[in-house]
C-alpha cells in the first residue's frame, strides 16, 4: 500500500512541479500573465488550471493521511502565482516524506470515510486508494498537463512521465 501511494504521489507531484516551471517559463517568453496562465480550463464547465494543481495536491496529501490512519494536513493550495502553487507542491511532498511504510502497509481494510458534499462515502483503504484516491490525482494531473499543452506549453510525454 506505501509503495503504491507515497512514491507515486510524491514523483508525479515533483513532475507537475517541473510541468509548472515550464509554464513559468512560457508565461514569461510570450508575456501571458500568469492568473491569466492559471485561469484557463478546456471547457467552461471544468476546472481551472489552478483547481486542478490544486485538485491534485488535495488528493495526494488526502490519501497518504488517511491511509496512515491521520487527518489530511490543513495546506494552503491556493494562490495567484505559479510560484505558489509549486509551493503547495512541495508542502505537500513534504507532508508525504514523513509518511512511513508502517503507517500505510496493512491498511487495506482500513476504514476510510469521506465526506463529498453533503453524503458521507465509505471506502476501505484498498479500495480508497485503487478506485478514488489515485484515479483522481491522475485525472487533475493530467488534465493539468493538458490545459498547458492546449495552451502551447512545449510539453511531451517525458514531462508527464519524468525522469526513470
Amino acid at each position: 500500500m506505501y509503495q503504491a501511494s507515497v512514491p507515486v504521489f510524491v514523483k508525479t507531484l515533483g513532475n507537475l512541479s517541473a510541468i509548472l516551471d515550464k509554464a513559468a517559463a512560457f508565461a514569461a517568453a510570450k508575456k501571458v500573465e500568469e492568473p491569466v496562465l492559471l485561469g484557463l480550463r478546456l471547457v467552461p464547465d471544468m476546472f481551472s488550471l489552478a483547481r486542478q494543481v490544486q485538485q491534485a495536491t488535495v488528493h495526494a496529501k488526502g490519501a497518504g493521511a488517511r491511509l496512515a490512519g491521520l487527518e489530511p494536513p490543513s495546506i494552503d493550495s491556493s494562490g495567484e502565482s505559479i510560484i505558489e502553487y509549486k509551493a503547495s507542491i512541495d508542502k505537500v511532498i513534504d507532508f508525504l516524506n514523513t509518511l512511513k511504510p508502517g503507517q500505510i502497509d496493512g491498511s487495506e481494510e482500513r476504514d476510510v470515510t469521506l465526506k463529498i458534499g453533503p453524503n458521507s462515502v465509505a471506502f476501505k483503504g484498498q479500495a480508497y486508494l485503487l478506485h478514488f484516491a489515485l484515479p483522481n490525482f491522475f485525472f487533475h494531473v493530467t488534465t493539468a498537463y493538458a490545459i498547458l499543452r492546449h495552451a502551447g506549453v512545449e510539453l511531451g510525454k517525458r514531462d508527464y512521465i519524468g525522469p526513470a
